[in-house]
């Protein structure tokens, strides 16, 4: 993908099939989970004010965000932190 380290800890990618967000990249910026599609190139932020966020992985529908002291998970389908 141009523009973004896969193979960075803040980066991930939805896999085509695997329940929400097939096809996108997911990334943290600026203390911020977001979403790139580069089908339409649009970016779009998720969730706001994450504070030292070391890694990011996907798995279905949920995004999980882990920092030193604890881990977010946030649902694609509810767009909730569950």
């Amino acid at each position: 993908m141009a523009g973004f380290d896969l193979d960075s800890p803040l980066v991930c990618e939805g896999i085509i099939g695997d329940g929400c967000g097939g096809g996108r990249i997911f990334f943290v910026e600026d203390a911020s989970l977001k979403t790139y599609d580069p089908v339409t190139k649009e970016r779009q932020t998720l969730l706001s004010n994450l504070v030292g966020i070391l890694n990011i992985s996907k798995s279905g529908c949920n995004i999980s965000l882990v920092s030193k002291s604890e881990e977010i998970v946030f649902n694609l389908s509810t767009l909730l932190v569950v």
